[in-house]
């Protein structure tokens, strides 16, 4: 298969061609200690990074050189409001990590639980110390945010959220794109009656995720179906209901597309308690590509959360951002929205003579 893509090589690209998870490619790639996986992984993982083309940012993270300047500041501090209450802020905070020794500097991780007390003792602790680089500003989930007072003496980089300040750069997943990205891989699989199981709508990746759906239906000249949109929590047991709900419908859907894997996995249940099979009967695709989606009976299609490229994105831009500064150039500041890549598994049926257009797609 050839790869044809202007970008660089990430290792979400790696996780994707090699079928593991982005912690895993980090743990090879980083030549981890205490890491327990086969000779066959790593072998497969390091024969992918060398196929793709896939180069460390800047420096071998085990490979450091001394800093240029006795002085210089090397500590970046990662100020997250949850970090165990979700699997998706750690992967960012190993792109972070990755990042950070990449260019010869620390990373320090504080958790607030969105304490705005301990936020600000953690502030007062960390910023008086004259190694302090930055700060990245990180949330579990994508939302606006009010930066601390605190933050406008550091640089910044916001990661998984924003805010009205222009001065601060920021980073969040581009959630629209993602769930355009998964409706239109099941359009092209020639499913046309959709389902479509969302999280809880007062969050941006549900608003955004369900904009997605939407408007490639919109752009496949498809009506939208208000009867084939539920609302769940993010959790299986809902995907599990609203599933059944949906198949309930006079004219039920041939795919259920969920905005995450905790509910597709939930979906994949009520499907066979209903005596049916995904993905002879019903499709099913979820959004994140948990370490579990790998494991379920089938495996789980879904789109990828770009959890490590953010974290990865954020470090970068805040040393550039200083360099920039240090050397007297212009500081840009920026708001990204990142893609991720559908990982195509086997828990979609194509319905039509459309497997060539679904593969040129998955392959573009």
């Amino acid at each position: 298969m050839k790869k044809t893509t202007q970008r660089r090589p990430t290792m979400t690209d790696i996780a994707k061609l090699t079928g593991v998870s982005q912690s895993t490619v980090s743990l090879v790639l980083n030549n981890a200690s205490g890491a327990k996986f086969s000779d066959a992984t790593r072998d497969k993982v390091l024969r992918a990074a060398q196929e793709l083309g896939y180069r460390m940012t800047q420096r071998e993270p085990n490979a450091l050189t001394p800093l240029e300047n006795e002085g210089e500041r090397n500590l970046i501090v990662y100020l997250a409001d949850e970090i165990s209450t979700s699997p998706h802020p750690v992967v960012s905070i190993d792109g972070a990590r990755d990042a950070a020794f990449a260019n010869n500097r620390m990373l320090a991780v504080y958790s607030t639980h969105g304490n705005a007390e301990i936020e600000a003792r953690v502030l007062d602790a960390t910023l008086g110390n004259p190694n302090v680089l930055g700060v990245i500003y990180a949330t579990v989930y994508t939302r606006r945010v009010s930066v601390p007072a605190a933050l406008a003496r550091v640089p910044t980089v916001l990661l998984n959220c924003y805010s009205n300040d222009a001065n601060i750069s920021s980073v969040v997943p581009a959630e629209v794109a993602g769930g355009h990205t998964a409706t239109d891989y099941l359009l092209a699989a020639g499913h046309r009656r959709i389902g479509y199981i969302n999280g809880e709508p007062w969050q941006d990746a549900a608003r955004d995720r369900l904009k997605g759906y939407r408007t490639a239906l919109a752009t496949a000249d498809l009506p939208f179906a208000p009867e084939l949109v539920r609302e769940g929590d993010w959790g299986p047991a809902t995907g599990f209901e609203e599933t059944l709900s949906l198949m309930r419908e006079p004219n039920p859907p041939t795919a259920i597309f969920c905005a995450n894997d905790l509910m597709a996995i939930g979906a994949i249940e009520a499907v066979k308690q209903l005596g049916l099979r995904v993905p002879d009967d019903v499709s099913v695709l979820g959004y994140d590509d948990q370490e579990i989606a790998r494991h379920t009976h089938p495996p789980l299609s879904t789109v990828v959360l770009p959890n490590y490229e953010l974290g990865r994105w954020a470090v970068e831009t805040l040393l550039q951002e200083e360099h920039n500064r240090a050397a007297g150039a212009p500081v840009r500041r920026r708001t990204v929205k990142l893609d991720g890549p559908l990982i195509e598994r086997v828990s979609v049926k194509v319905l039509s003579e459309t497997k060539q257009l679904v593969t040129n797609n998955i392959n573009e």
